[in-house]
């Protein structure tokens, strides 16, 4: 994840939610992409550390646990820019420019200036920090697919330069839910439209007190539209009571229940959801020592396995000197 911001309810149940049950079955590694910050975000890094370490506490209050899973920064592994020079020597320009999201960036981000090659080059970094762990695993939801197949493309190309050194990553469709915005635009840090996993109890009632819900109804007497409703979305997301849920739908499609008590229980049950995450999260940024063990004891251990990958790559190319 790119340390851009805070956390919130997107990320949980967009990927998060994914990640945890991934590290009973894998050997997964989860980093803080700080240099992919850059790409965009190079104007302003005065809180790129900051957000990383809030980042992961994040991850730990979602319930990943660094005994199972490697946690580290990118930048604290100086192999992946390695890997990332070694694998421009192949990859043509036009494969960059063709990435889907070129494009689309510059375009919804008008008002930075992308006309570098940081960002012209993040897939094939990307791909370095795939490549360098043998990963045969990237989860990703079905509309993320398109952006892995160029890594897959880019590590086929090298192969056929230099044998097969590297290892071809697949992609493991992972479930993608979309939460919207609590405007009901899409979620994101730049509208204010989010929750986040360290908003307290009372600013989580506050947020889910201003938000949308069916513009049509203006008394609480009015039959409601459920479907596509921000408040009705959250609900089934975050409430596990779904005898309350049903109860709610009913009476607000007939007219027989108002949006305050629809939102004062999606308040309580978001709060009963995001309780023991802030309570581990809190708890992490209390001890701000040993999250930085974790992250500097998980990035020594990445950089172990990609100094092994760099010296294959190295042999491969022949450009070793011992």
């Amino acid at each position: 994840m790119r340390p851009t911001g805070r956390l919130h309810l997107g990320h949980l149940v967009g990927a998060l939610g994914n990640w945890v049950p991934l590290q009973e079955q894998y050997d997964c590694f989860y980093f803080v992409a700080d240099w992919h910050a850059l790409t965009t975000d190079y104007a302003d890094t005065a809180q790129l550390t900051t957000y990383a370490y809030e980042n992961v506490a994040d991850w730990i209050g979602a319930g990943l646990d660094p005994e199972k899973s490697t946690f580290f920064i990118q930048s604290l592994v100086p192999e992946h820019a390695e890997l990332l020079l070694l694998l421009s020597m192949v990859i043509p320009i036009p494969w960059l420019e063709r990435v889907p999201t070129y494009k689309d960036q510059q375009a919804q981000l008008a008002d930075k200036d992308l006309s570098t090659l940081g960002f012209l080059a993040y897939p094939l970094l990307q791909t370095a920090d795939v490549a360098m762990y043998d990963a045969n695993f990237v989860p990703v939801g079905k509309d993320q697919v398109v952006h892995l197949e160029f890594s897959r493309e880019a590590v086929r190309r090298f192969n056929q330069f230099f044998g097969d050194v590297l290892v071809e990553p697949q992609p493991l469709l992972t479930p993608v839910s979309l939460l919207p915005g609590l405007d009901n635009r899409k979620m994101s840090k730049s509208y204010g439209n989010a929750i986040d996993l360290s908003d307290d109890a009372e600013t989580v009632t506050k947020k889910v007190r201003q938000m949308f819900t069916d513009p049509k109804r203006i008394r609480a007497d009015i039959p409601g539209t459920v479907e596509g409703n921000p408040v009705f979305v959250y609900h089934d997301a975050f409430n596990p009571d779904k005898a309350e849920v049903d109860d709610l739908k009913t009476r607000y499609r007939a007219g027989k229940v108002g949006d305050v008590e629809v939102k004062t229980k999606l308040a309580r049950a978001l709060n009963t959801y995001l309780d023991p995450i802030r309570e581990r999260r809190a708890a992490m940024l209390a001890d701000p020592v040993g999250l930085r063990d974790i992250v500097v004891e998980g990035s020594k251990r990445a950089r172990a396995v990609a100094k092994e990958t760099l010296g294959r790559v190295r042999e491969a190319m022949k450009i070793t000197y011992g």
